[in-house]
């Protein structure tokens, strides 16, 4: 007699290896009727074609169907062949045939129960042994209708219930989901052997802009080394604002015992970018993370690339302050014109000329005056400091300690046309004595100094990585100074790149199409973020600019954070490509889901919980978003996340 809580005994197993279940053989009469019948009827049924090589077919549609999506049942035995992310083709049984992705699944679920019946319920946690027949099922998303030709077609209908369904071949998955390209970022999860590529000759693509995104330890830096490493080999002039200093050992490959690993499980090598192809740049006075490159560059900044009202900006200028700032800006115009600075004396009159038309060019809601310096804009202040609190004044600028400059500063101020008294004056002229003490503006022009401007051409250079180290600025109004004035200065070499280029194409001639740019700033969020943007409204402006020129220009722009909500809804307007490692914040990335089209809600679900190394990558070339492994960096970094 059976207890309690004993077990039945497991049923024999026969010869055959089939389990013996106690039913009797049939009779062998049986069998000769039942093949009569068949022959009768026309024999045995052929199997059907479009069965072949099926590992699943589709089910009924309920009320909860969704309009772009089908459910797949699937054989136990094929319940594992349909990973997410995988592709497959769906033959209609009217003769229509569809492309869809496995966006949810697979699932196992019982022939006969439900999967939460009791019977199941009460077996497996009493630790029973009785597992029923059961299939996979599977969701799959309709990319499209696909016609003869093979063109890939927005759906009109939907396949049929019991159309078979069957797995694409890795070249059809790579064709589908257009992922070729000289740009390899990594595989795609759950399909390891599709590798996604990013096309850097297709101006729909990057010139797009880009923003990679995610919490730190996500994976971000590996990524951007990897797309620096991949940048340089395809040929284009990479350029990256390093605020931290990660990136100044690229030239190295990497020693990280984790990464080497991960290449080699890859079939990829170790290397670092050929130290002739890339220099590292940092300010006159500031320190670099990597003092050793063999390719070391020292530079200053030029006051006169910056936009007057965005240094009223990031000086966080008061209305007061920066009445008085034009005013003395514009009286600096008016006194280099006299004393001959700019436009310059002693010059042939053509050259004058061309000065003049120059002149007349200039936007100061994009760039400075030209040949002005801050400590010729000081000296101006100080004039007026003096004048309005009636006390001496020696000027620093020896041309304005000649007696033109004297009678010039004289002349351009005058005490009736000034607003505001000497203490107003005095704070003005501390913002700029603060400024001036960071000894980064125009240094070139000073004798014992060997900083000169970044030359923006060199920048240029097809297959060449410039790293700007700003780790050592040590606060933000410096960085965001230096990163304006390299902003200003790449987009006016390129303009006058790709304005060349279209010139000779005009005349017939044959010249270099302008070359390919991809400008990454890292840590966008100090340089631009949402709190300061109603307060550093021409700044913003002059990015916009570059980023709406860059797309038709080659230039393109990758704004890199770990923190996306702080930057503003503004920079995701000018973004059409993404990279998104982990997000933990869910409401983050609600205003991610709001921002970022074409992200199914299956990835979206996925992203708080993405492994370093994955991210969901959405560009333009691609079908459609996808989850992916982003290669380890071959190269050196200063810090891993």
């Amino acid at each position: 007699m059976q207890t309690r809580g004993s077990r039945q005994p497991a049923q024999p197993i026969d010869a055959s290896g089939e389990e013996d279940l106690g039913i009797a053989a049939p009779p062998e009469e049986l069998f000769r009727q039942v093949q009569a019948e068949v022959n009768f009827a026309g024999g045995e049924l052929a199997p059907d074609p479009d069965r072949e090589g099926s590992i699943g077919a589709t089910m009924f549609d309920s009320p909860g169907s969704d309009d772009d999506s089908v459910t797949v049942l699937l054989p136990r035995e094929h319940s594992q062949q349909a990973p997410s992310q995988s592709l497959v083709r769906i033959k209609s049984r009217d003769g229509r045939k569809y492309l869809g992705i496995v966006t949810a699944g697979p699932f196992a679920e019982p022939d006969t129960l439900r999967a939460d019946s009791h019977l199941l319920v009460t077996v497996t946690a009493r630790g029973g042994i009785y597992l029923p027949p059961y299939h996979g099922r599977v969701t799959v998303a309709i990319l499209g209708e696909e016609l003869e030709n093979g063109a890939l077609v927005p759906p009109r209908l939907r396949p049929l219930p019991n159309s078979p369904v069957v797995p694409l071949t890795t070249s059809e998955v790579a064709d589908v989901l257009r992922t070729a390209g000289d740009i390899r970022l990594g595989s795609v999860v759950g399909a390891s052997e599709v590798i996604v590529n990013v096309p850097s000759d297709k101006k729909a693509v990057l010139p797009r802009h880009l923003a990679v995104l995610g919490t730190t330890g996500g994976g971000k830096s590996t990524t951007i080394s990897r797309l620096i490493q991949q940048g340089q080999a395809a040929g284009m002039a990479v350029i990256l604002l390093d605020v931290e200093g990660e990136y100044t050992q690229l030239h190295e490959q990497t020693d990280n015992a984790e990464m080497l690993e991960a290449l080699r499980q890859r079939g990829l090598e170790a290397e670092g970018i050929p130290a002739e192809h890339m220099r590292l740049y940092h300010l006159v006075g500031r320190d670099t993370k990597n003092p050793i490159h063999p390719n070391r560059i020292v530079f200053s900044l030029q006051f006169a690339q910056l936009s007057p009202f965005a240094v009223a900006e990031m000086l966080g200028m008061n209305d007061a302050q920066e009445s008085r700032f034009r005013y003395a800006y514009d009286a600096t115009k008016a006194i280099m014109r006299d004393v001959g600075i700019c436009p310059e004396k002693n010059k042939p009159k053509d050259e004058i000329d061309r000065q003049e038309q120059q002149l007349l060019r200039v936007d100061e809601f994009d760039r400075g005056w030209p040949r002005m310096t801050l400590s010729l804009l000081l000296d101006t202040v100080g004039k007026c400091h003096a004048v309005v609190s009636k006390a001496s004044f020696e000027p620093y600028n020896s041309e304005l300690r000649s007696e033109a400059g004297r009678a010039a500063l004289d002349q351009r101020i005058k005490p009736k046309e000034m607003e505001g008294n000497a203490s107003s004056w005095g704070k003005l002229k501390s913002l700029l004595w603060r400024m001036h003490r960071l000894k980064v503006f125009d240094r070139h022009l000073v004798k014992r100094e060997r900083a000169k401007p970044i030359n923006y051409r060199e920048l240029l250079e097809p297959g060449r990585v410039s790293v700007i180290d700003l780790s050592d600025t040590g606060m933000t109004e410096l960085a965001n100074f230096a990163i304006a004035d390299l902003l200003r200065g790449i987009q006016s070499a390129q303009e006058v790149a790709y304005r060349r280029y279209e010139e000779a194409k005009r005349s017939g001639e044959t010249a270099p199409p302008p070359p390919r740019v991809l400008l990454i700033l890292e840590e966008a969020h100090e340089f631009l973020s949402a709190e300061r943007i109603d307060r550093m409204d021409t700044l913003f402006q002059q990015l916009a600019r570059i980023a709406k020129r860059g797309r038709k220009r080659w230039l393109s722009l990758a704004f890199v954070t770990q923190l996306p909500q702080h930057l503003p809804r503004q920079i995701y307007g000018l973004v059409n490509s993404y990279i998104l490692h982990k997000i933990t914040d869910a409401q983050v990335v609600r205003e991610l889901q709001r921002t970022v089209s074409g992200i199914d809600e299956s990835l979206w679900k996925k992203l708080p919980g993405l492994a370093p190394g994955q991210a969901i990558v959405s560009f333009p070339h691609l079908a459609r978003p996808l989850l992916v492994a982003v290669d380890p960096s071959p190269c050196k970094l200063g810090m891993v996340d």
